[in-house]
């Protein structure tokens, strides 16, 4: 098997939209390291980020963060081993246009 670490997804996000930002492709698997959110506008506002199993529609219990606060001009990290499977999504809904999202782990195919 081989393992690569390398950047997962990166999007400069819609305003109240949530957007796929990550999907795990097939035949692979992935350990997420971190995620991180900046904020590079001059005003305070939301996220939210869920992960669907296999592109499942939207739901509840997808959530890891609900409306999660982040100050302007601000970045806001997560430390977070998730582990994901084929078909996964990682999904993050911005409450407004200035949001970017990265995430960094290992592929594995």
């Amino acid at each position: 098997m081989a393992e690569t670490i390398k950047v997962l997804g990166q999007s400069s996000l819609a305003a109240t939209t949530l957007s796929d930002v990550y999907t795990v492709g097939a035949g692979k698997s992935v350990s997420i390291s971190s995620i991180t959110v900046c904020n590079r506008g001059s005003s305070a506002t939301t996220f939210r980020m869920s992960v669907a199993v296999d592109g499942a529609a939207d739901g509840n219990s997808q959530y890891l963060y609900y409306d999660q606060a982040i100050d302007a001009h601000s970045t806001f990290v997560a430390t977070i081993g998730i582990t994901l499977d084929a078909a996964d999504v990682v999904r993050v809904y911005a409450g407004n246009a200035n949001l970017s999202v990265n995430i960094f782990g290992v592929e594995v195919q």
